[in-house]
């Protein structure tokens, strides 16, 4: 299947590692011109070296730290003096564990500006381009927590879910403009975060971490986590011009571990 990426320009928050650089990675390779975007220039000139070797585009870097409103405005502002974006996706760093009883109010800005206000930012400065062409899509990365709560990830769980209100509601404002608007969640996806989680939660049950594995190994109908790349290419779908009757909804690439209708 043809997704027509090709000549389109992906702007990929967080694309450093994990699930943003492996959709970074499968844009590139259905020949999306493609905007990395991360805190550290020299992990995105890794990054974009490694992803260039193969790419059918054009891959260039961008250095943002979403936790910097200035710096947000800055990258904004180089983004706008060259090929504007068709397509974004959000992506960004999941906050620190914690159950929400003994949450520290004090983190909680720092976290909504890197988490929420940052994407919406972008976001909504990028818009009139792609309302203008009648094309655009815009793809957030969320997580299960949206859906079922994760125990002892109280600030996820709160935070996500203001991006899953405000996309709703976005999509529907921008649809007739050939804008689309989805949440993408991802199930137990082996990425560094799930082996930092996995450990964590082994540290706080006085367990192993080859036993937490296992145990959410075995919740998973498929039995297994799933890989990076099997939630990139759902993702290149739905940035395609293929997806463009879906919008306002979010896809779970969980194999099945959500059990909720």
């Amino acid at each position: 299947m043809d997704l027509g990426l090709e000549n389109r320009t992906a702007l990929v928050l967080g694309a450093t590692g994990g699930l943003g650089r492996s959709i970074a990675e499968s844009l590139a390779a259905e020949g999306a011109n493609v905007i990395l975007s991360g805190r550290s220039s020299e992990r995105l000139e890794s990054v974009r070296s490694a992803i260039a070797t193969t790419a059918k585009g054009r891959i260039r870097s961008l250095v943002a730290d979403l936790a910097d409103p200035a710096a947000v405005d800055a990258a904004l502002a180089e983004i706008k003096a060259d090929d504007l974006p068709d397509i974004l996706v959000l992506n960004g760093g999941g906050p620190p564990p914690g159950p929400m009883a003994s949450l520290d109010a004090d983190s909680l800005a720092p976290q909504f500006r890197a988490m929420v206000e940052a994407p919406i930012r972008i976001a909504t400065s990028l818009l009139p381009h792609m309302r203008d062409q009648r094309f655009g899509r815009i793809l957030v990365l969320l997580s299960s927590g949206v859906v079922q709560p994760i125990a002892n990830l109280g600030l996820s769980n709160t935070l996500r879910l203001s991006l899953v209100g405000w996309a709703k509601t976005l999509a529907s404002e921008v649809a007739a403009d050939g804008v689309t608007v989805n949440g993408l969640i991802p199930g137990r996806i082996h990425t560094s975060r799930v082996d930092q989680l996995d450990a964590a939660a082994a540290k706080r049950t006085n367990a192993t971490i080859d036993e937490v594995s296992a145990a959410s190994r075995a919740s998973i109908p498929m039995g297994r986590y799933g890989a990076p790349h099997e939630f990139a290419d759902a993702a290149c779908f739905l940035c395609s011009g293929r997806a463009s009757y879906i919008t306002g909804t979010s896809l779970r690439v969980d194999g099945g571990l959500l059990r909720s209708l």
